[in-house]
Parts: C-alpha cells; sequence; structure tokens
C-alpha cells in the first residue's frame, strides 16, 4: 500500500510538472514520505476488530445506501485514505468508481421524492441484503473461507434489518402529505452512512456498542411501524369498502 500512495503521489508532482509548478526533489522525497508514512499507520489499524467492525459497517449501510458505501470505500481506497482488505480492493477500480458514482447520483435523487423512494426501494431491494454480504464477506474472507462466512451471515442479517427498517419507515412517512419529511429523513440516511464507515475504521469499538443500540431500536421501530401499517391498510380497506356504491 505504501509503494501504491508514493505512486500516486509521484504521479500527482509530474501533473503538477505539467502545469508548470515545479517542486524540488527534497521537498518531493519529504512529502512523499510522509504520505507513505501516513498510509502505513493507518493499515496498520486493520487488525481483526477493526476488519470486522469494517464488515459490520458495510453490510448495515447497505441497507440504506448500496452505492454511497461501494463509491465512498472505493473513493476512500483510490485516494489512500483507507487501505482496503484484498477483498474490497475491486471497489477502487475507476470502471466501478464510475458506476457506483452514476448509481449514487440517481440513488440520491430518487430517494427524496414521496412515492419514488419507495419505489426505488422496492427495485433495489434485491441487490442489497445480497451485496451487503458479499462487501462484508470481502472485508474478512482474506483469511479463509470459514471468515468469508461469516462475514457474509454478519452483512446479509445486517442489510436485511437496515433495509427492512428503512422501507417500513419510508412507507409511514409517506402517508404523509408534505415532502419535507421524505427529504429530511433521506438525509440523514446519507449521514448515517458517511457516519458509520468513518466511526468503523476510526473508532471500531465504539462504532460496535453504537451499532448494537442501533439495531435494536430499528427492530423495535420496525415492529411498531408494521403494525401501524397494517392498521393504516385495514381502515383504507374499510373506507372503500363502505363506500356507497353508483346504481
Amino acid at each position: 500500500m505504501e509503494t501504491l500512495d508514493t505512486g500516486l503521489w509521484q504521479q500527482l508532482v509530474a501533473w503538477l510538472h505539467g502545469m508548470g509548478i515545479h517542486l524540488g526533489s527534497g521537498v518531493v522525497n519529504e512529502v512523499g514520505s510522509q504520505v507513505g508514512s501516513g498510509v502505513a499507520d493507518v493499515a496498520a489499524k486493520l487488525d481483526m476488530p477493526s476488519l470486522l467492525a469494517l464488515a459490520a459497517a458495510l453490510g448495515w449501510a447497505s441497507g440504506f445506501r448500496l452505492y454511497a458505501v461501494v463509491f465512498l470505500v472505493g473513493g476512500s481506497g483510490a485516494m489512500g485514505w483507507l487501505p482496503l482488505p484484498e477483498g474490497l480492493q475491486v471497489l477502487q477500480h475507476p470502471g466501478m468508481l464510475a458506476a457506483s458514482g452514476f448509481m449514487l447520483f440517481m440513488e440520491f435523487f430518487a430517494d427524496k421524492v414521496p412515492g419514488l423512494d419507495s419505489l426505488w426501494d422496492m427495485l433495489n431491494s434485491v441487490i442489497r441484503i445480497p451485496a451487503g454480504a458479499a462487501l462484508a464477506a470481502g472485508a474478512l474472507g482474506a483469511d479463509g473461507s470459514t471468515m468469508a462466512l461469516v462475514g457474509a451471515l454478519l452483512g446479509g442479517g445486517l442489510a436485511a434489518t437496515s433495509q427492512a427498517a428503512k422501507t417500513t419507515t419510508r412507507a409511514a412517512i409517506n402517508t404523509s402529505p408534505e415532502p419535507f419529511s421524505n427529504i429530511g429523513m433521506s438525509l440523514l440516511e446519507d449521514g448515517m452512512v458517511v457516519g458509520a464507515v468513518w466511526l468503523a475504521t476510526n473508532h471500531p469499538v465504539a462504532f460496535g456498542i453504537l451499532l448494537v443500540i442501533a439495531v435494536v431500536l430499528m427492530w423495535i421501530v420496525t415492529w411498531m411501524l408494521f403494525k401501524f401499517l397494517r392498521a393504516v391498510f385495514r381502515r383504507m380497506s374499510a373506507l372503500f369498502s363502505s363506500a356507497p356504491k353508483e346504481a
């Protein structure tokens, strides 16, 4: 990873030279060594608790914003901010970044329109859970198939939890005619994805504690909103069935 990041720094220096900005060799070597040292320090933090936290974050956040997760993690790896495990290095490929960036752009706006957000949710629900399982497996699967299976179960379960909470919450919000609650909830989900990835990679223990609390709250909210939605649907069915019929 250090060699890769030093190469990126050299490419940046070459680009600056092409723009007519010249840096002395001493500055180039000094900054390059500092960049490589910084990346090496970050890479040293990716022990098993950090990998577990990263796998859990990828699975949980995928239930909300799969494309944001792929683009954020892949972009961080390509910029040298986050040393990716071998199973996730495909995310920093330029083609993958272009595809995930395009889908992220589409989802960012589709998720903030009442009605369209639920349709988008339904269309993407078939991919979020298996993708969350695959991302978590990629984070843990470098040491063998057993850890890859553990990661898949962890990521898939967390993605299913967040997906269920998102779907029921949005369905309940869409019963209100005003659009601001949709926009506010969507922006909150955007922030939670960024915060989850950052916290998992910088403070894995704190992330683990907060994740347990968040999962329990999501189960409670999903159960309560599911009962609420069933009651709404029953009232609507009764209303339409009791409406006077034209002769």
